[in-house]
């Protein structure tokens, strides 16, 4: 067999493939026609799952991605998830939010609808306050457009935990999972026995880092660290594609599944725990590098200038100032 293992998504009923596509990469190709190259050839390889968000690249990310699995004419057969983006805010906001979302993608429902960035303490208060954001996931399950809730942040495991915690019956948690993870400021280690103990299905990202800085310094390929992340527990591990080169780079990874074993997968965190210790590979975690502008001027918070997401951001005026009810 060298087909892409499909697998459970947590308590749903629902499998998806083990591996996913990363929306924000996908509305950064050169045209749009890159874009649906990779969507199609994908598909084609037998991925069922893409990601996507409100704001990924202004919303040409929802678009594209859209557009390109509405070409395909196999919707029926794929896993579509969307992130919303109010940061703290109103479900009314959150509702209008769902709704642009399902016009850019062209679809009638999502398959998985997940809050974006929980990125600070009180994140989970406010997600969980009256008139927040799961009042929203709520409302669009019992609408029909959405089948399936969860949330995704990549700053601190003990903020995922926290919300986990407070009892709501999510469906999915996205986190980053990878072998720097593993020993620093751990999702794999804090956050995803909690998920599975609940059944909670875990979707891992990030799994080269964000940016791959290890596999351009030479101290970790991709392919092992694809195949690391791939071997956590989780429903797939979603990789950001902007290239039909590493499309087809972790597809040869994906075919056939050959997981890691366990000492395998010990050895591969003791190779990377001295790198891991400062975060130079996880940013993420500890810098402003790729906090979210929306997220920070939810809270109030001042924005970086310098950051690659801020700078993304401040090209459309619209999505720094997303619609209030």
């Amino acid at each position: 067999m060298n087909e892409i293992p499909l697998r459970e998504l947590g308590k749903t009923g629902a499998k998806v493939s083990a591996i996913g596509l990363g929306g924000h990469h996908l509305g950064q190709p050169k045209g749009y026609e890159v874009c649906e190259r990779i969507v199609h050839e994908a598909i084609e390889a037998g991925v069922t799952f893409f990601d996507n968000c409100w704001e990924y690249n202004n919303g040409l990310s929802e678009d594209w991605v859209g557009r390109a699995i509405a070409s395909s004419g196999k919707r029926k057969n794929l896993f579509l998830m969307t992130k919303v983006c109010t940061h703290g805010r109103s479900s009314a906001m959150a509702m209008q939010m769902l709704d642009e979302s399902l016009r850019r993608m062209r679809a009638d429902y999502l398959d998985l609808w997940q809050i974006h960035g929980i990125a600070f303490d009180n994140d989970p208060e406010l997600a969980m306050a009256k008139g927040g954001v799961v009042e929203a996931l709520d409302q669009a399950k019992r609408a029909g457009k959405v089948r399936f809730v969860g949330f995704t942040g990549h700053k601190d495991p003990h903020f995922h935990l926290k919300l986990i915690q407070m009892g709501y019956p999510f469906d999915t948690v996205q986190m980053p999972l990878n072998c720097y993870d593993a020993t620093w400021r751990s999702f794999e280690q804090i956050v995803l026995p909690e998920a599975t103990k609940r059944g909670i299905a875990a979707l891992g990202m990030k799994p080269m880092t964000g940016r791959a800085g290890p596999v351009e310094k030479g101290d970790t390929s991709a392919a092992e660290m694809l195949r690391y992340a791939m071997s956590l527990p989780v429903a797939t591990t979603i990789s950001g594609i902007a290239t039909l080169e590493h499309l087809r780079q972790n597809l040869d990874v994906a075919r056939g599944f050959q997981a890691m074993s366990a000492s395998e997968m010990q050895g591969l965190r003791e190779r990377c725990r001295a790198r891991a210790a400062d975060g130079r590979y996880e940013l993420y975690k500890v810098s402003l590098a790729f906090d979210n502008p929306q997220a920070r001027l939810a809270h109030a918070f001042p924005l970086d200038a310098k950051s690659v997401e801020v700078k993304e951001a401040l090209e459309s005026a619209t999505n720094l100032s997303p619609p209030r009810p």
